[in-house]
């Protein structure tokens, strides 16, 4: 089982995050929490976790620099960013710590656990030996024109790709630019994060293969992109309110198959 630090000087956010994360990954993770930047350090080296998510505006030593710490200490760890505050230039001073994202408060549940996922499929690359790459890019905001074709190309991207075992990372390297920042300025395009993004267009794909009776859901899962059924049948019915199988039943579409 993992360890996550949530580290966040509002006792309110910080209680809610806790129980998103308890409500959706109890299984996955257990979560220790820290009040102050410092106090995040120190409990992350005792409890030796391997993610962290920080709030950024806490007081003495702030979430980008306890990342700092975090991060010269333990290269290959995941970073998320947790802020109320929208700043491009927060997400510039990201890149220098390769964080995985950058999370809007008050967090939404399905981003917050979809990112989270995401996290702990990086922490196992990370132990398995295939660490995620990093890039980086120079800090320039960009046109609404060069923002357009952005938009454009990245949706391409995806288009013909929702379907592998793709990541962040992956696409973008073909944009030539840092994690960090090429998150934001996905969230810039879509407003949305990537993660999101990718699981829900996964999702109505899916949906368009469910219509076909002779496939069953197993198969369904794997040509939409999720490496397991029972996680795809999990995250259908975290975004839709029922599973593959009651959708079919709502849309009037019965399989024997399933």
């Amino acid at each position: 089982m993992h360890k996550i630090l949530v580290a966040d000087d509002e006792p309110i956010e910080l209680t809610v995050v806790e129980k998103i994360i308890n409500e959706n990954l109890s299984d996955k993770v257990s979560i220790c929490l820290a009040d102050n930047g410092r106090e995040a350090v120190d409990l992350y080296e005792k409890e030796n976790c391997d993610i962290a998510l920080l709030d950024i505006a806490m007081p003495g030593l702030n979430g980008l620099e306890a990342a700092e710490i975090i991060r010269a200490r333990h290269p290959g760890h995941v970073i998320i960013f947790l802020t109320a505050f929208d700043e491009f230039d927060y997400a510039k001073k990201a890149i220098a710590v390769k964080a995985l994202d950058y999370l809007l408060k008050p967090v939404d549940e399905k981003e917050l656990i979809l990112v989270l996922e995401e996290a702990l499929g990086q922490v196992e690359k990370e132990t398995t030996g295939s660490p995620a790459e990093n890039r980086t890019i120079d800090n320039t905001e960009f046109s609404d024109m060069k923002m357009s074709a952005i938009r454009t190309r990245i949706s391409d991207y995806l288009e013909n790709r929702y379907m592998d075992d793709i990541s962040l990372s992956d696409i973008a390297g073909e944009l030539k630019y840092s994690d960090a920042y090429f998150s934001k300025v996905f969230k810039k395009c879509f407003n949305k994060g990537f993660i999101v993004y990718l699981t829900e267009l996964r999702i109505e794909k899916s949906k368009i293969l469910l219509e076909d009776i002779f496939v069953n859901i197993k198969d369904i899962s794997a040509k939409v992109g999720f490496r397991d059924s029972n996680y795809y049948t999990k995250v259908f019915k975290r975004m839709e309110g029922l599973t593959p199988s009651e959708y079919r039943i709502m849309k009037g579409i019965h399989a024997n198959n399933d």
